[in-house]
């Protein structure tokens, strides 16, 4: 019983469970900062009473936008420095809690006398954020260099610049009883579907978490399926990828504080188009994207099919390939599956020193390093260099996966494929290809099946799934996103062709 009593101590309160403060309350808490300031100004008229967190505001606009202005003017009721203020967000309250987060949020609050019950909240945070650079985990040589940053009002902004409809909505909510974060949905009103959009409303209000630093943080909380490794969102840093997608009636979660924004329902087939492919002809991307699908497959199931053909199927392999992997193993003291998974094992922990060290030595060691230890482990006789190159290849063939998440994923199930294909050979690689099969069918983002358009099977999606067709097929948005309006132009009109002398 103990137990439960003190667990419940330790519960973090909820945003319904503040009680209420006067302003007064509200100033003398914050005084316990080191950096919260409680001033008196001197004006010719009267004496103010302004607090703040000096590490939150900015002083140039508080000496040139508030003192500056009142100093010459007479004043009666806080209503009246609203007049005089050149600063357009103020607001007046007599409630404690909005002055303490408003303080938090880089707000001044002026008082006309120390203990009034009435204050005026004028904003003047500073400006302090990371200017709009190229896009870095989604760079393309063609079309728009522009990606998100930490601030969401620069965001949105990002977003509505590309789409300068009132149709665009964005509705706006706080999550996390510490971190207080922003967090906004956006939406175009006449084509989302409204089920989808009361869905994600709901997941992301109803968040009880304390600290959230990051978009990633709401995309593992609002999945549909969060015991999955497989990822329901793709998160994107590119605001002309989150403008496309509103117009194809999917839904956008943005987070203060995160250079990521949140694009769902999305589908399995989606994770392996790059936005690039919509700035190439549609030849050349189609061709892209299936090389991209090829390289997936052969990168979870390469190793293990050597794994399997080598324990218990030997006799399928071709006579002049069978005496080449004769000669490569005959020195190898380990079985394949030790010899693949010491491999597969080296290569991840390249990649992850490459990671977490500095860019430039993080590429040194991983170019060095893989030479090195690749060449060192095949003289020394602990691997065959056919198996060196299948793996190497197979590393290769992760990386074009566009959606880092995905290729986190990618880089999991081919473990459990390699330990299949020990046990029970090509009978094993099927079994555990049915039960993914499977898995993969019960998945849902938003509620929308995560196999479409393969299952349920919608032809018409097909133009932009695998493939990419011409713009001139795709006058209608995708099926499975169930949108309020799914022509996106009129066919008939697009396929016109007019001459100069017919005019426009």
């Amino acid at each position: 019983m103990s137990w439960f009593s003190i667990k419940k101590r330790l519960t973090l309160p909820t945003e319904n469970d503040t009680q209420p403060m006067t302003i007064q309350e509200a100033i003398e808490d914050g005084m316990t900062s080191s950096d919260f300031e409680h001033r008196i100004i001197v004006t010719s008229y009267k004496n103010l009473w302004v607090s703040f967190y000096g590490t939150l505001i900015d002083p140039k606009k508080l000496h040139n936008d508030v003192i500056k202005k009142l100093q010459d003017h007479q004043f009666h009721t806080p209503e009246d420095l609203r007049t005089f203020i050149s600063i357009d967000d103020t607001k007046l309250t007599s409630d404690g809690n909005v002055v303490a987060d408003s303080l938090m949020r880089g707000y001044a609050c002026i008082q006309l006398e120390e203990q009034a019950a009435l204050c005026i909240l004028v904003a003047i945070q500073t400006d302090d954020k990371r200017e709009i650079t190229i896009p870095e985990v989604e760079f393309s040589v063609v079309g728009p260099k522009e990606s998100f940053v930490e601030g969401i009002d620069t965001n949105i902004n990002l977003v509505r610049k590309r789409i300068p409809v009132p149709d665009l909505k964005v509705k706006e909510y706080t999550v996390g009883t510490l971190s207080r974060t922003r967090v906004c949905i956006m939406y175009i009103q006449s084509i989302a579907n409204e089920e989808n959009v009361n869905t994600m409303i709901e997941r992301v209000s109803s968040i009880q978490f304390d600290q959230i630093n990051d978009s990633s943080y709401i995309n593992q909380m609002i999945e549909d399926q969060t015991n999955s490794p497989f990822p329901q969102f793709i998160d994107t840093e590119r605001p002309d990828r989150v403008a496309a997608l509103l117009a194809e009636g999917k839904v956008i979660v943005l987070a203060n504080g995160s250079p990521q924004a949140i694009t769902g329902p999305t589908t399995l087939v989606e994770f392996f188009s790059a936005f690039e492919d919509y700035f190439l002809s549609w030849h050349i991307a189609t061709a892209f994207r299936l090389i991209r699908l090829f390289a997936v497959w052969f990168s979870i199931f390469a190793t293990p099919l050597y794994v399997a053909v080598l324990t218990y199927h030997a006799e399928i392999i071709p006579q002049d390939l069978l005496a080449t992997l004769i000669v490569s193993r005959s020195q190898i003291p380990f079985p394949p599956i030790l010899e693949a998974l010491f491999l597969e094992l080296t290569i991840e922990l390249l990649r992850e020193a490459g990671a977490r060290l500095p860019t430039k030595v993080g590429q040194t060691i991983g170019i060095v390093g893989g030479i090195v230890i690749g060449t060192a482990a095949v003289e020394a006789g602990l691997t065959s260099n056919v198996l060196l190159i299948i793996v190497a290849l197979a590393a290769l063939a992760s990386f074009t996966t566009p959606v880092y998440r995905m290729g986190n994923t990618i880089r999991l199930i081919r473990f459990p494929y390699i330990f299949a294909s020990q046990l029970w050979g090509l009978v094993g690689l099927a079994i555990l290809f049915n039960f993914m099969l499977v898995h993969l069918l019960t998945i849902t983002s938003l509620g929308r099946p995560y196999l479409a358009p393969l299952y349920p099977t919608r032809l018409a999606d097909f133009k932009d799934a695998f493939f990419r067709m011409s713009f001139n097929f795709q006058s209608k948005r995708p099926i499975h996103l169930q949108t309020k309006n799914n022509v996106r132009f009129n066919k008939r009109k697009a396929k016109k062709k007019k001459d100069i002398d017919e005019g426009i």
